[in-house]
């Protein structure tokens, strides 16, 4: 997992449910942890584009309903900045499904666009992406 550039508002507090956009067998996917995030004690831990999170699947096929997996977000409501100047917010929140946490994705195609700032950091990601904003 490589640092981005931009500056990243943290948009996804745990707890959120948010859309699986690729063909994993997910539908909705509940976060309830971001690994590497360091924080004031007491203080609920947020997510922002290219973070790694943890997530139970609520909604989606059978087999995988029920399962705790790792996950890569992809896009968010939240604006956030670039160093360029420019501000970047999506319609929806959602997240990529990965087989393990070194950012391989269960999934073939992912449906919508996905922020720059994740394929610089999760290349793996980049390689199955239809388009790139």
């Amino acid at each position: 997992m490589k640092a981005i550039k931009a500056k990243t508002t943290k948009g996804i507090p745990v707890g959120a449910r948010v859309i699986a956009c690729d063909n994993s067998g997910a539908k909705i996917v509940r976060i309830f942890t971001v690994k590497g995030y360091k924080s004031v004690k007491r203080r609920l831990s947020s997510a922002g584009v290219g973070d790694l999170v943890m997530g139970s699947v609520k909604e989606g096929r059978p087999d995988i309903r029920k399962q705790v997996v790792h996950a890569i977000v992809v896009r968010q409501k939240k604006e956030y900045r670039r160093p360029n100047g420019q501000r970047v917010k999506f319609e929806d929140n959602a997240v990529v499904i990965l087989k393990d946490d070194k950012g391989n994705p269960r999934g073939t195609t992912i449906k919508g666009p996905i922020a720059k700032e994740v394929v610089e950091r999760w290349s793996g990601i980049g390689k199955i992406a239809s388009v790139v904003v």
